[in-house]
């Protein structure tokens, strides 16, 4: 767990994410279409990415691991959360605040 949000918490904008789950592409298309640059961590392309999988369902609550979305070094959730934030218009001010994006 501490290598996770180790990760987590050196970027604006960190994505837990796997390179075959339609979820977390269109995730990460998201905050591309707003401009950010997440840190993006492919789990199943890189070295102990499994051990990272099995920790992100106990730090999500559920039982699915990917995508997990970190914001200024918190949890924001997987792609429900996401989806809410920005259709409520929550989305833009919280990367504000993260300094991910300017305006």
């Amino acid at each position: 767990m501490d290598k996770v949000l180790k990760l987590a918490s050196q970027s604006a904008v960190v994505i837990f994410s796997s390179s075959s789950c339609c979820m977390c592409h269109t995730i990460k298309s998201l905050f591309y279409d707003f401009g950010v640059s997440p840190a993006i961590y492919e789990l199943d392309q890189i070295p102990r990415g499994r051990d990272m999988e099995t920790v992100l369902p106990r730090l999500l609550g559920r039982n699915r691991s990917v995508p997990a979305v970190f914001i200024g070094g918190q949890l924001v959730g997987s792609t429900d959360e996401v989806m809410s934030l920005h259709l409520s218009g929550k989305l833009k001010e919280l990367l504000r605040r993260a300094g991910a994006i300017w305006v």
